[in-house]
């Protein structure tokens, strides 16, 4: 069963909310992070990507890149920029985009809990990313960038989200790129401790989004852990800062694909090859979008068209099932000569937050085709989680994305 608990978070001063709060770490560029800290330099990526204090040349890795991280951190502590919360709350954040909203609960889960499995993910890590934030968080003293999980909906924990909405936020702002941020304190102890124990009945959660920050985290908080052999094993670093989202809120985009050639094959021929896998509709000048799973819209020589999975190649697998996977292995591997999307210089990814239009535009100046993808769904997700797999790269596009430094988990 889960343990999240609530936890004292530090928060940005009252105003500075708006200034300070920003995109996940791993969103930009060191370029681009630097041009971000240029236009608002109260920006976390301060803190997130503290090589934007020396000049363009240093080593991201270096020892005072993550020294100056913890520097500028906890001096704004005691300049009274960031304030911690005089006891353990649970906070339920809120994010507006284009009129939709969905709501989640801040709070710390247990590292135990991802050793255990009762928190799963769909994805593998890589060594060096996890490295950078574990070096990050020990060096902090802190977790800085929430991870994205989600849950199977309750409705007690339904019921004290909503109770909280009632009041005023403590904290409210439309960010740079339209999205509307609230968050509220959960601090009445009768409701932080239905909401923990709501919590404790739910068999499984899942990482939607931040897998090298949780793993990080949870290997930070072990390293602690190893280091300390009386602990009773509910310090705060054997626990990461989270924002859990319930199922039936989360919006998960298509996550398309552009390729540079045809491997030799022309429009026509190309054509060919996809009515063996899919019934290919007739070209339509007119951008299509994917009404239903199965359906892939392909952007080839100027037109669009619609295709369907033919029935024999639909897969119960969770993971084979899977739209993303199905083109996989049957166009862009045998056909287009793709075996590995996560190295080939020949594929590219969008996001379909970037819209049709920009398939078109890649097509038209560096790439010979685009398939803009059905999303994936949140029960696909937790299907393959389930299952113990792992997703193909580039299966899931989650918006709105949290922000950082608006909940920071202490963890000294």
């Amino acid at each position: 069963m889960a343990d999240i608990k609530p936890f004292r978070a530090i928060r940005p001063k009252k105003g500075l909310e708006a200034r300070i709060a920003a995109l996940p770490y791993d969103v930009y560029s060191s370029e681009e992070a630097r041009k971000e800290v240029e236009r608002e330099p109260y920006s976390f990526l301060r803190i997130d990507r503290a090589e934007t204090q020396f000049a363009p040349d240093v080593d991201l890795y270096s020892d005072r890149v993550y020294q100056k991280a913890h520097d500028i951190l906890w001096d704004m502590v005691e300049r009274g920029e960031f304030v911690q919360d005089e006891k353990p709350c649970y906070y339920v954040y809120e994010l507006v985009m284009d009129g939709r909203s969905q709501t989640g609960i801040g709070a710390c889960a247990s590292i135990d809990d991802y050793i255990n499995q009762v928190i799963k993910k769909h994805e593998n890590t890589r060594a060096e990313k996890e490295e950078d934030r574990i070096r990050h968080v020990e060096a902090c003293e802190a977790q800085t960038g929430p991870i994205f999980l989600a849950y199977r909906r309750k409705e007690e924990i339904a019921r004290e989200t909503a109770r909280a909405r009632e009041r005023k936020p403590v904290c409210e702002f439309t960010s740079p790129d339209g999205i509307t941020h609230r968050l509220w304190m959960i601090e009445e102890q009768g409701a932080v401790e239905r909401i923990a124990r709501a919590f404790a009945q739910i068999e499984t959660v899942y990482i939607a989004d931040g897998h090298h920050r949780c793993a990080s985290a949870v290997k930070a908080g072990l390293r602690r852990r190893a280091a300390c052999p009386g602990c009773t094993g509910r310090e705060e670093f054997n626990y990461f800062l989270s924002v859990l989202f319930p199922d039936d809120e989360l919006m998960i985009l298509d996550y398309n694909r552009v390729v540079r050639d045809l491997n030799g094959l022309t429009p026509r021929q190309f054509l060919q090859k996809l009515e063996e896998k899919y019934e290919v509709g007739s070209a339509q000048h007119a951008a299509l979008r994917p009404s239903e799973k199965g359906e892939v819209s392909l952007y080839l020589d100027g037109a669009w068209y619609r295709l369907r999975v033919r029935k024999e190649f639909c897969r119960e697998d969770p993971v084979e099932g899977l739209d993303v996977s199905i083109l996989q292995n049957e166009i862009l591997g045998p056909v287009l000569g793709i075996q590995d999307p996560k190295t080939d210089q020949r594929i590219d990814f969008v996001g379909g937050i970037r819209g049709l239009s920009e398939l078109e535009r890649r097509v038209r100046e560096d790439c010979a085709a685009a398939f803009a993808m059905y999303p994936t769904s949140i029960q696909e997700l937790f299907a393959v989680a389930d299952a113990g797999m792992l997703m193909p790269p580039k299966s899931t596009w989650f918006e709105p994305k949290l922000r950082s430094g608006l909940l920071i988990h202490s963890i000294k």
